[in-house]
């Protein structure tokens, strides 16, 4: 190996994450995580090794990288990783090919044309049925039909450690039938992953279950922002508004498919049965390992909740499938995320409104405080990774830090 790569590295030589970075003396460019590390592809660019125009690695954004198509973009991930194994590579004996992660800054991965948020775990919803609707009937009779989602603001997606401020809006006071106008109360972290569409389709055209994984370029943990006292007064009868679009934070380095590969695994039985176009063949669900940590401003973090992406009922391919089945068109860079992302068990849920239910349980952290919401001055950090035997692909972090509202 031409590098050192710390034991149990989420930029193992089996991930090849891409992202953009920048440093004191290179502007944004392309770039993969390798341990501690990141390789700037420009300056491989540069040693005339890749069969591509090179000045798509010089964008501010993966998206005409991306672009290329996954014949180039997997050549390109797969020669790094033979590279990196190779002391006579074209990389060996290069340190300037190199920057330290710590030296670096992060940029978004992509341009975000469009951004939908779908509501695809069981557990998640029907937590959410039986605090808002009626316990004997959590999930409305759709959702066992249809991926639902909703198409959200992809302005306000920023990248791990842009702080964001805490949003303002209508809410109902309790016993109240007058709404009034105030920083969110209720302000919550949900756990998600998203995906980043890798391949255009035209107004018209459907993209099938099958096809779905070659419209999929790689994933990104994703932190769907919600207030949920603003949520609660707005969402009858059009769902979400100003309670999700003031943010949403994502980690910078997608991992692709191919990297993901060793850990498809079955997802859950589906009944009653799935109309044909959202059927599918195969293993589509995915076993990564997903936590949540908050730091109070100046303290410790507490790990909060540990879940898994493999409790999604509706997979990535089923997602995309109904996106598109009525010819809605989609674009390279435009995101998709899963919905919260929880388990069966308590400590697996994946926002605070199920961990503490609606402010009834409190979680304790660490220093002796609790939370039943996000505080300002808290930082919430979304972690990720996937592990095989020998094999580790995660996804490092996204980490944001709440301000008071402005």
């Amino acid at each position: 190996m031409i590098i050192d790569i710390p034991e149990n590295s989420d930029f193992s030589i089996h991930n090849i994450p891409f992202g953009i970075f920048s440093t004191k003396d290179r502007s944004p460019r392309a770039g993969v995580a390798i341990g501690d590390h990141i390789l700037d592809l420009v300056a491989v660019g540069e040693l005339d090794v890749f069969d591509f125009n090179v000045a798509v690695l010089e964008r501010e954004d993966l998206n005409d990288f991306i672009s290329l198509g996954k014949e180039i973009t997997s050549r390109v991930r797969k020669k790094i990783q033979y590279w990196l194994k190779d002391d006579t590579s074209p990389l060996a004996g290069k340190p300037e090919l190199f920057v330290k992660q710590s030296e670096a800054q992060m940029h978004m991965p992509v341009c975000v044309g469009d951004y939908t948020d779908f509501y695809s775990s069981i557990e998640h919803a029907t937590n959410v049925g039986k605090m808002f609707r009626d316990p004997e009937n959590a999930l409305l009779p759709n959702w066992k039909h249809i991926p639902v989602g909703y198409h959200g603001r992809a302005s306000s997606i920023v990248v791990s450690g842009q702080p964001i401020h805490r949003p303002k809006g209508q809410t109902l006071p309790k016993d109240s039938d007058t709404p009034v106008f105030g920083p969110s109360q209720r302000l919550d972290f949900e756990l998600e992953m998203g995906f980043v569409v890798g391949k255009n389709t035209d107004l018209g055209e459907s993209v099938s279950t099958k096809e779905a994984e070659d419209y999929i370029f790689g994933l990104v943990l994703f932190n769907d922002w919600s207030a949920r006292d603003i949520q609660k007064w707005e969402y009858v009868p059009l769902g979400p508004f100003l309670a999700k679009n003031f943010a949403s934070s994502i980690s910078p380095w997608i991992v692709t498919l191919d990297a993901l590969e060793p850990f498809r695994l079955a997802g859950p039985e589906q009944e009653p049965k799935v109309l044909p176009y959202l059927e599918y063949e195969g293993e589509k669900n995915y076993d990564i390992n997903l936590e949540v940590g908050i730091t109070p401003d100046g303290g410790d973090e507490t790990t909060v909740c540990h879940s898994n992406f493999k409790y999604m009922y509706w997979n990535m391919a089923q997602q995309l499938a109904h996106h598109t089945v009525n010819g809605c068109n989609i674009h390279v860079g435009d995101m998709m995320a899963s919905g919260t992302i929880s388990g069966k068990d308590e400590n697996s849920y994946g926002s605070m409104l199920e961990l503490a239910w609606m402010g009834t349980k409190p979680v304790k952290l660490n220093d002796g405080s609790e939370r039943k919401f996000i505080n300002d001055g808290d930082t919430v950090t979304l972690r990720g990774y996937a592990q095989k035997e020998a094999i580790r692909v995660g996804f490092g972090t996204v980490s944001t830090k709440v301000l008071p509202a402005k």
